[in-house]
């Protein structure tokens, strides 16, 4: 059985001290801890300083986004090479933030996922529908769509250190959640797609994580569904015990 991945996505909150001590806290907390892959996905600008005090730990940190190209005229970018050089080992590609308040497309996700994996970062991939989407029946239709494009000329190999994660964007810091059954029936559905795409090898290998007001009080019911191999945390993760009671449900399913 693959371990549960628990990701921390701080998005844009907390000062440096705010951030060190999250870390600190969580350092503490999951010491000696192996029975659950965790990760943290803090700002840009508080990356070094959080990648060393996980340093000795093992906890994942990554990256929010990550540039398409590797160097050169870019202003305000950051490539993966600079995320791995102070320690980065993961990155969140297409978040549904990035899709729909900077207008990112399947192409870009798709040359950001590539470029992720020449780095040697190991990406997260985010797909999910809008509430109207849901509403139209088309959530299969949307995240297929995204799948297909995000993963354009992706080989199995290259895939199968992906984790994708399903946040259906209505659920996203709104309090509304998934059903455990809506959740793991999109799971599923993705799954097979990456059947369908690659092979039964590729689609086992690959942890399918559930985001979308993941907390503390939804996410055993959340994390027991035969589907869902983890979940990507927002604003639950910027509380440590929260977070940590997270982790603690997850290790009861790997």
């Amino acid at each position: 059985m693959k371990k549960q991945f628990i990701a921390g996505n701080w998005k844009m909150n907390l000062t440096l001290e705010e951030a060190r001590g999250l870390a600190r806290k969580l350092c503490d907390g999951l010491a000696g801890f192996d029975a659950v892959d965790v990760g943290v996905f803090p700002s840009f600008v508080y990356l070094k300083d959080v990648c060393d005090i996980f340093s000795d730990s093992n906890v994942f940190v990554g990256a929010q986004n990550m540039s398409m190209e590797q160097c050169g005229a870019f202003t305000g970018e950051v490539s993966g090479a600079m995320l791995r050089d102070i320690g980065c080992t993961h990155v969140i590609i297409g978040h549904s933030e990035r899709r729909t308040i900077y207008q990112e497309t399947n192409s870009m996700i798709n040359s950001k996922l590539k470029a992720s994996l020449l780095n040697n970062l190991n990406p997260i991939l985010c797909v999910g529908e809008r509430q109207e989407e849901r509403d139209a029946d088309k959530t299969r239709e949307v995240v297929e769509d995204q799948l297909s494009g995000g993963l354009l000329n992706l080989t199995s190999e290259e895939v199968k250190g992906l984790t994708i994660a399903y946040e259906p964007v209505w659920a996203i810091g709104t309090g509304k959640t998934a059903t455990p059954e809506q959740a793991n029936e999109v799971h599923a559905f993705i799954r097979n797609t990456m059947r369908s795409k690659y092979d039964d090898d590729t689609a086992q290998s690959i942890r399918i994580q559930y985001g979308g007001s993941v907390n503390a009080g939804n996410a055993k019911e959340l994390l027991g569904q035969p589907e869902i191999d983890g979940a990507l945390v927002g604003g639950a993760s910027l509380d440590p015990n929260s977070f940590l009671d997270i982790v603690s449900d997850a290790a009861s399913f790997s």
